[in-house]
């Protein structure tokens, strides 16, 4: 049993089995799935686990109550991760109140239509109401669209904990040996990234309070350096570019684009570019090629053209781009065909449609494969997004 405070235990479960988080992102480090205990004179548990590991989180938590009943169930993000246990706990304890707020219990009898919950059970929660547990009260903001729109945080003001739903969430399991900054980063910017403004509004709301603790649902848990994890919201929420370099994304069928690319990615070490990151769109996973073209601040898209538009993988990285409110950087265009080049075209009606965006001449167009005489168009695209 881990002590996060003399009062505050976690009970998550890391699941290392999993292969995909929400179906869709690589987790090849596992997911952990946050909960947490406080002990006072009323006990509060905080948020249950996929029902993925429903069974070793009710242990822990049997376990760190010790033979004594909790008496509420805070509700911080109704998402199933989070979520997914909670018919069991609130049957086993029939006696124990949920807090949430009025959207949480709307979502909460659609996920578990055969939970019948009394009235007299639920603790309905607003814009920095509290709850007190005795020497420990807890304070409720409203955080909608920090990823969903009944999430909320909550700040414990004795010790300084803040309990903040997905907020400063990552991929992988609280023993994986690696980079906070990176995991975290893809996990933002593929699950958040599109509500940056909800986030600055959330980070606003927060600015007052004496956290010395970070308490995710996902991920470590926080406890020093705060400034910096802060900083990185901050950052990532304003959606200004975090790093110099260059993410080239690539779609190509027969692999001469992508020699385009390689040569292309040649010129810009000579030309001094400090960091370039390449994708191969078919292979590589999409939502570190995402991660990526948030992180720096230049954007080179190169693809084949495909039945009169943009070979797909391509199509697929700009949708997401796009759904994930992507802004504020310099983007450049290569662009191959053998008949009627018209990736670039298709390509444009995407970026069009995206905040900031400064788009670099000349686009280079080749023409089934690259040419000595194509150089130089890479050489001029090169200077342009150097510039």
């Amino acid at each position: 049993m881990e002590h996060i405070t003399d009062s505050i235990v976690y009970v998550g479960v890391d699941d290392k089995t999993i292969d995909l988080f929400e179906s869709q992102y690589r987790v090849p480090n596992g997911m952990a799935y946050n909960s947490y205990i406080i002990f006072d004179e009323k006990i509060a548990v905080m948020d249950t686990v996929d029902k993925r590991g429903a069974k070793e989180w009710l242990a822990n938590v049997t376990e760190a109550l010790a033979g004594r009943k909790p008496d509420y169930l805070v509700v911080h993000h109704m998402e199933p991760d989070h979520a997914g246990s909670i018919q069991l706990l609130a049957e086993r304890y029939p006696d124990m109140k949920l807090v949430g707020n009025k959207k949480t219990f709307v979502m909460m009898g659609q996920f578990f239509p055969s939970l019948p919950l009394a009235e007299e059970r639920l603790v309905t929660v607003g814009e920095e109401d509290t709850l007190s547990l005795g020497s420990h009260t807890l304070t409720f903001f409203l955080a909608p669209m920090v990823h969903w729109p009944e999430a909320m945080v909550s700040f414990e003001q004795s010790e300084g904990v803040l309990f903040s739903a997905d907020a400063f969430g990552k991929f992988g399991t609280r023993d994986a040996d690696e980079d906070w900054t990176c995991e975290a980063r893809r996990y933002y910017f593929n699950i958040v990234g599109k509500y940056g403004g909800p986030v600055q509004t959330l980070l606003k709301k927060l600015s007052g309070a004496a956290v010395n603790v970070i308490c995710p649902l996902h991920g470590p848990i926080l406890t020093e350096n705060l400034g910096f994890y802060i900083g990185k919201y901050q950052l990532w929420s304003s959606y200004q570019p975090e790093d110099d370099g260059v993410t080239i994304a690539c779609a190509s069928i027969h692999g001469n684009t992508m020699r385009a690319v390689h040569e292309l990615a040649e010129i810009l070490i000579k030309k001094g570019a400090k960091k370039i990151s390449i994708f191969d769109l078919s292979r590589d996973d999409m939502a570190e090629a995402v991660e990526d073209a948030f992180r720096y601040d230049k954007l080179i898209l190169a693809a084949s053209s495909y039945d009169g538009g943009v070979f797909p993988p391509m199509d697929d990285f700009l949708h997401h781009l796009a759904s994930k409110a992507y802004q504020n950087r310099k983007v450049g265009y290569v662009q191959n065909g053998s008949w009627a080049p018209s990736a670039l075209k298709t390509m444009k009606a995407v970026t069009a449609g995206m905040k900031g965006l400064t788009e670099v001449e000349p686009a280079v167009t080749i023409t089934s494969s690259l040419k000595p005489a194509d150089i130089p168009a890479l050489e001029a695209l090169a200077d342009a997004i150097l510039a």
